[in-house]
Parts: structure tokens; C-alpha cells; sequence
């Protein structure tokens, strides 16, 4: 699943928060962004900057094929979030100003990305609209943007876990891609579980980790745990690339009343 990337990045962008990739994996890199102002940082405003990394050449170098500004989604440690982010406009301004500083500092090539994780993935959404070059993959997205949804939506990809609580809201706005992905990674899990950008992270780099190397040593890296939905024991080890289960993997079905 060629989204892993930015769902590591969209995760990291949450700086502080105990649940970080603490090794990124050799597809990915973080850069120094710009120090954010002390007022825009008070609305509550952040982001990171990565690079993503090719496959490696016949001397085992990686060039960047893309740069990846991921938004920081919600703190719900406090309301100031959800006051500039979701009932004001603030941070949708905040977020474009920064991307146009980050661009003009860092020019256009390789080439944008943006991404972010429910508040953030609204404000990567923004971005996307405003620039039809920009490409952008968004998580557990919040519903609360302002622009055209369909204005470039074949530039962005949307991925959300099943039963996630911002999922009934979402359910009266039109989605703001093209594509959009529901996976059931987190079947037992509340709500507001399902909503955490982590697991959704873990769960799109497991599935990515069939098919590609990169993605499995994140997953050796940093302990990633099987998926609820994967038939084994909790503590399965990846199989690793190339493998084909031989039988299909069958669960118990039930209702899922979030829904």
C-alpha cells in the first residue's frame, strides 16, 4: 500500500506525543522546518517536513522522489484546536501560509505532499485544493474544511478506519477525494480508539509490509503489532514479503453498531 509513508509522517507530525515512530524506516526522512510563530503555535498549529525516499541504486543511494509536509491534527489536551481549527478558519490560513514558506524555501522538485490526520488531514485537504500539483493522503479526516471537495479531488486519497467516531459526522459532507479507503483494522475497538491516527498507521504499514521491504523494517524497527484482523496469535511475527496464505482467514462476524 503505497500510503504508509504518509501515514508514518501524519503520526510524527504529532511532536511530543508518546506514540511516535521512533524509527522511521529507509524510505522516509525528517528535515528542519521553519520555527512556527509563537502566535500561530498559541492557535494551536503544527507541522512536520519529510522526505521520501526512493528505492535505492546500484550503490545503494536513495533520492528523494517526494516532500512531505504532514499537519498536525487535534490536541485534545485542550479546546484551543478545536477553537481555531474547527469553529474558526485560523488554521486553515495558518496551514497555506506555511506550506507557501516551505515551498518557497524549498523549491518544487521533487515534488509536494501533504498530509495529516483529522484536523490535519482537513488542512492538507486546503492545501490540495488550492494547489492542483499537490498530491495529498489524509487519515480519519475531519469533515470541517471549506473548499470544493471536488475541486482536484483525484489528487488526494482519503483512508479511514471503520466505525471511527468522526465518521458519523462525515456521513451528511462529501468526501474529499477521489479515492477513499475504509478499512477494519480495529473491529473491538471503541470509537474514539479508532479515531487515534497510531493504529490506523501500524495497521496501513502491516498490510504494506507484503509487498514491500521498506515497510517491513518499519515494522521490525518499531515492534508494530499484528492487526486485530489477521488470523494468528497476538505476538505473530510479519511474514514477510512474497508471503500467500494458502487458506482464507475467517472471523467471527457481528454487528457493528458504531456504524
Amino acid at each position: 500500500m503505497e500510503a504508509y509513508p504518509f501515514a508514518i509522517a501524519a503520526t510524527n507530525a504529532y511532536v511530543g506525543d508518546d506514540d511516535l515512530y521512533s524509527d522511521l524506516g529507509p524510505g522516509l526522512r525528517r528535515l528542519e522546518r521553519l520555527d512556527i510563530a509563537e502566535e500561530d503555535t498559541g492557535k494551536g498549529f503544527g507541522y512536520q517536513i519529510f522526505e521520501q525516499l526512493g528505492q535505492p541504486d546500484n550503490k545503494g543511494e536513495r533520492t528523494p522522489v517526494a516532500r512531505i509536509l504532514a499537519f498536525r491534527g487535534t490536541d485534545f489536551d485542550g479546546f484551543t484546536d478545536i477553537f481555531y481549527g474547527t469553529l474558526r478558519d485560523d488554521q486553515i490560513e495558518i496551514a497555506l501560509k506555511y506550506f507557501e514558506l516551505e515551498r518557497e524555501r524549498w523549491g518544487d522538485e521533487p515534488g509536494w505532499i501533504v498530509t495529516g490526520h483529522s484536523l490535519g488531514g482537513a488542512l492538507a485537504t486546503e492545501v490540495s485544493i488550492k494547489y492542483p500539483e499537490v498530491k495529498a493522503y489524509i487519515f480519519n479526516t475531519s469533515p470541517f474544511y471549506n473548499g470544493d471537495a471536488m475541486t482536484n479531488d483525484v489528487r488526494r486519497t482519503v483512508i479511514n478506519e471503520r466505525g471511527e467516531f468522526l465518521r458519523r459526522v462525515s456521513k451528511f459532507s462529501l468526501v474529499p477525494a477521489a479515492d477513499e479507503y475504509v478499512i477494519n483494522c480495529a473491529p473491538e475497538a471503541d470509537r474514539f480508539t479508532k479515531h487515534k491516527v497510531r493504529p490506523l498507521a501500524d495497521c496501513i504499514t502491516w498490510i504494506a509490509a507484503y509487498e514491500s521491504d521498506d515497510a517491513g523494517a518499519v515494522v521490525a524497527s518499531n515492534g508494530v503489532a499484528k492487526p486485530a484482523v489477521e488470523c494468528g496469535e497476538p505476538d505473530k511475527p510479519h511474514p514477510g514479503t512474497g508471503y500467500r496464505p494458502i487458506a482464507p482467514c475467517v472471523h467471527q462476524s457481528r454487528t457493528e453498531s458504531d456504524d
